[in-house]
């Protein structure tokens, strides 16, 4: 190569670099959501685990980890009213081979909290682990803490979240009559006590401020079936759809947002993805979240 040439080839690999450096850094900045499809629910929980960074990533030796399923419903598990009990055991394994000293599941259930817990699946699941609680939300353990947000500027929540060193969202993915889905933002009522009842005068807009407040670490959305219809309770089988998926992000927003579309749903369709994206607690639009199959 003459130095004519060399010298046009340099000042076009100078002009291309610095887009190729915008393109890197936009890709990198993008939300990443994992999606893992199989029939074997631990298997698929863990690939969409590893697919974002494993979870030593967000589990240190010695940390005290909350993983918070939907199990507040007195429903079986095909039912798809509460997570499946199969993605909470794999999601609390790979806490405690991270080296987690305690790992506490729980809810506040809606239906009566002992039936829930057995009839969900979930108790029986992780019984006889070693370093894991299952156990019933013990109410005097609620405590206010100021949210200041635009709804709610004080709410009880339950001290064992708030003094955990990591938190893991693991909800289901359904319809709800009211909130049209419930998903990761909505999951953060399992923590909420006071009269819930309140928040439903501005349902959106209070789980911003809740979910602004207190974040979660990783969100792991169980879509190995979701329910269509009927819900937050359900009960029928012909409401549940199987999809044989587990969605996993670091972004609660884009989680909900690209399991929106498992419905037939838009995000902008769902009031609390769109308060959330507004709060700027994460990203709904679809073309600006990066999404792979683990």
């Amino acid at each position: 190569m003459d130095r004519r040439t060399f010298l046009k080839a340099s000042g076009a690999a100078s002009l291309l670099a610095p887009a190729l450096i915008r393109e890197a850094l936009a890709a990198q900045q993008q939300p990443l959501v994992a999606v893992a499809e199989g029939k074997d629910y631990p298997a698929i929980t863990r690939r969409a685990i590893n697919a974002m960074g494993g979870m030593k990533r967000f589990v240190k030796a010695g940390d005290v980890v909350v993983v918070k399923p939907n199990m507040g419903w007195d429903r079986s598990a095909e039912l798809a009213a509460n997570t499946h009990p199969q993605v909470v055991r794999a999601v609390v394994e790979e806490c405690l081979a991270a080296g987690a000293r305690k790992v506490k599941v729980f809810d506040y259930t809606c239906n009566d909290a002992r039936r829930c817990y057995v009839n969900s699946g979930i108790e029986n699941a992780l019984k006889g682990m070693k370093n894991v609680d299952c156990k019933q939300i013990e109410p005097e353990r609620f405590r206010k803490v100021a949210i200041n947000g635009q709804f709610l500027k004080e709410w009880e929540l339950y001290d064992e979240a708030l003094t955990a060193n990591v938190y893991i969202n693991v909800p289901v993915a359904k319809h709800h009559g009211l909130s049209r889905l419930t998903l990761g933002l909505k999951n953060i009522m399992g923590i909420m006590g006071g009269n819930r009842g309140y928040i439903h005068r501005s349902l959106d807009v209070a789980l911003a401020d809740v979910n602004a407040h207190f974040k979660s670490s990783l969100t792991i959305i169980d879509a190995t079936r979701i329910l269509t219809a009927h819900g937050p309770q359900g009960g029928n089988i012909a409401d549940v759809k199987v999809l044989n998926k587990v969605i996993a992000s670091t972004d609660v927003v884009a989680a909900d947002a690209f399991a929106t579309t498992l419905f037939g749903l838009k995000p902008s369709d769902i009031p609390v993805t769109v308060a959330a994206y507004k709060r700027g607690l994460g990203e709904m639009d679809l073309a600006r979240i990066r999404v792979v199959k683990a």
